[in-house]
């Protein structure tokens, strides 16, 4: 049941794509029509990758006024309360971003699956209309094996992935002498996204194939240029917000 959902709303369309696209781009290289629709994938999730990074982007930008809300010294419930107006002020949420990033899941995995399982263009999974690449050339621009292990390219989509660990918002520094498990937990994942993460990348890019590579690099790429269209518009709205806010008070 759920193996032929995942196919029906999944894979299938994906798989179907990626063939409607080789047959269309010349000579039939692969490797421009995975990135091609890798592309085309992370624009239809813009919207939703968009509102959580620009969440995630407000709420470490609020996090000193959280801080001294922390400090004023007020009760629980009214700590409570003046955070809530805060979020509500600046219509952010710190849980929307994981719900946005959770609706992402699945349809990145899908992508993912679709180049782990190997360019297969079976007749069984294309739709009627969608024809068999008359050809599929796999060695991509002429120079890499897309369907071999490729290790310029695995090495390529651990570096990318640390740029994007290195353009993501930085968790705010507590100035207190011990910080929250939440803020510490936070910390700590920003640490392993940039340092441990690339090598897990690399070393699993290296170990299936170029096709994966290069989605791991292309998807990386478009999460970086995005992270940074972030950075320099929402910072700036964020700043002039914040300092209204301090104003007020």
């Amino acid at each position: 049941m759920i193996h032929n959902i995942w196919n029906a709303l999944l894979y299938k369309p994906l798989i179907n794509a990626l063939a409607f696209l080789v047959s269309v781009i010349p000579g039939g290289d692969v490797g421009i029509a995975v990135i091609l629709l890798t592309i085309l994938v992370k624009l239809l999730l813009f919207p939703f990758s968009q509102k959580s990074i620009k969440n995630q982007a407000a709420m470490t930008m609020l996090a000193p006024e959280l801080d001294k809300i922390k400090k004023s010294g007020v009760s629980k419930e009214e700590q409570a309360k003046l955070t809530f107006e805060l979020y509500k002020k600046h219509k952010t949420n710190p849980f929307s971003g994981c719900l946005l990033v959770l609706i992402q899941i699945p349809i990145i995995f899908a992508l993912y699956y679709v180049f782990l399982k190997g360019i297969n263009f079976d007749k069984s999974l294309l739709y009627s209309f969608i024809h068999i690449p008359a050809k599929t050339n796999m060695i991509f621009l002429g120079i890499i094996n897309l369907g071999a292990k490729s290790l310029p390219l695995a090495i390529l989509a651990g570096v990318s992935q640390y740029l994007q660990a290195h353009f993501m918002p930085k968790p705010a520094n507590n100035n207190s002498s011990a910080g929250s498990f939440a803020e510490s937990l936070g910390k700590n994942m920003q640490m392993q996204m940039k340092y441990f993460f690339p090598f897990l990348i690399t070393w699993i890019a290296y170990s299936i194939s170029g096709a994966v590579a290069l989605y791991w690099i292309t998807s990386n790429i478009f999460a970086v240029a995005q992270q940074v269209y972030v950075n320099k518009t929402e910072k700036k709205v964020l700043d002039e917000e914040v300092d209204i806010l301090i104003k007020e008070k």
